[in-house]
């Protein structure tokens, strides 16, 4: 079993005594282990679990097809699914893949309100808009707690390497005193970090991993996965789309989604349409950007005017960069070689795209918005982060090369009064000048 950090929020959701239990929705891509966290949360926490998924279960879909009559739904239900059992505040609902019945979890308001049985949703499309609104009673507004799960961030690939909680709690009293880590630490944490940027974190991935070894067969489980998230594309539209606007859409789906490596690799200061096609422009491609960003596929990256806090309040909406949600998957998109050399410890052939993405991934799975700042001089930082109430820049370096950017934004204090240090990020260990302070690649999961 992969231990995983979102169990603890579970075990909050289903101890909050202090008001009255909304049903808990997980949202996450598909094939990150929603479906198996929550079994495990449901056999260890409940005397009785109901387990439903209604991506294959059309009997199911059919109990939410007339009035919201709790006991009905629960007769319904357990006629249905064998072996199940309903008790009354001992019993867990799962209904698995939540988004392909929309009346299921219109039905979340009903449950809360009645309170007897805790209902858990999961889902994989939830993010986008509109998804099976057409065939549903419409979303529930102030009866779900939504968490986001993501795929195995570093420390979780650490559990699941058997790193003992006394070496993670090493490595983060080191990172809390800026003291440099022990040398035979530092080169077996480089280590497993080169392994967890060419496995990722998608469970099946890293199982087949753990379990052989094998490059090649963790190549093709990520493959597989990738053909997979194709196939969502087109089910998607399926749903929600006239047949005319199908093609059309799912093409610029595609087409974005294939571009990422190579937008990366050439270190563009933003997304380029004119990459994807010849004369392609911001009009043609912003809803299929929009559906990557909302499914979880990607996350985007704001170019803001200044660097100043908020952030959010500088960002400029039309300039971005796109990143792929897991390295592992972009280490697939780029190639089957692209391992050996990251193994090798050589990533400086594909340092834009390799780089700049891991920490993007690291940032997107704490829940860190993505900022950069890059102007015409030349001058860019790869990311800012808001930090006591001033702006950290951040710098991924491939070699231990100077930071020039960051150099002169530092130095430029009544230009950029907002910046108070930078963090880089390289194959070095702890250390602090001034306000520069250098960490490992491997604890970007601690900022």
């Amino acid at each position: 079993m992969l231990k995983r950090k979102i169990y603890s929020d579970l075990v909050a959701w289903k101890e909050n005594k202090g008001r009255k239990k909304k049903a808990l929705i997980i949202k996450g891509l598909r094939q990150i282990g929603k479906t198996f966290i929550v079994k495990e949360f449901g056999a260890q926490h409940y005397k009785h679990v109901i387990y439903v998924n209604f991506k294959n279960n059309e009997s199911a879909k059919k109990v939410f097809d007339g009035d919201f009559i709790i006991n009905q739904i629960i007769m319904d239900l357990t006629a249905i699914v064998p072996d199940a059992k309903a008790v009354p505040y001992e019993t867990l609902l799962i209904f698995d893949e939540i988004q392909e019945c929309a009346n299921a979890r219109a039905s979340l308001k009903p449950f809360a309100e009645d309170g007897r049985y805790d209902v858990i949703g999961t889902g994989s499309l939830l993010g986008i808009k509109g998804y099976n609104r057409k065939k549903g009673k419409g979303v529930p507004t102030g009866s779900e707690h939504i968490v986001y799960m993501y795929p195995l961030d570093f420390e979780e690939f650490l559990w699941a390497k058997g790193v003992g909680e006394d070496v993670i709690d090493y490595l983060r009293v080191c990172f809390k005193n800026e003291e440099p880590i022990r040398p035979a630490i530092h080169e077996l944490m480089l280590r497993y970090y080169r392994e967890y940027l060419c496995v990722g974190g998608m469970p099946e991935a890293v199982n087949v991993f753990l379990a052989t070894s094998d490059m090649n067969a963790v190549y093709d489980e990520q493959r597989d996965i990738l053909e997979d998230y194709r196939d969502d594309f087109g089910k998607h539209l399926d749903e929600n789309e006239n047949e005319e606007t199908n093609p059309w859409l799912l093409a610029r789906i595609n087409e974005v989604f294939d571009s990422i490596p190579a937008q990366l690799a050439k270190e563009n200061k933003k997304f380029q349409y004119a990459a994807i096609r010849k004369k392609g422009r911001s009009a043609d491609y912003a809803e299929a950007i929009q559906w990557l960003v909302d499914a979880g596929m990607v996350s985007r990256c704001f170019n803001v005017s200044t660097p100043e806090a908020p952030l959010s309040g500088n960002k400029r909406p039309e300039c971005f960069k796109l990143y792929v949600c897991d390295s592992g998957l972009l280490m697939a998109m780029l190639g089957k070689g692209t391992s050996a050399i990251v193994l090798n410890g050589d990533m400086r052939t594909y340092k834009g795209a390799i780089f700049e993405n891991m920490i993007a991934d690291a940032f997107a799975k704490n829940g860190t918005p993505l900022f950069y700042f890059a102007i015409e001089s030349g001058l860019e930082i790869d990311f800012l982060k808001e930090q006591e109430g001033g702006i950290t820049l951040i710098e991924v370096k491939a070699n231990t090369g100077n930071a020039k950017s960051s150099s002169e934004v530092l130095k430029s204090k009544n230009k950029y009064p907002g910046v108070r240090g930078l963090i880089k990020l390289g194959n070095y260990n702890i250390g602090r000048i001034e306000n520069r302070l250098t960490i490992p690649f491997y604890l970007a999961f601690l900022l």
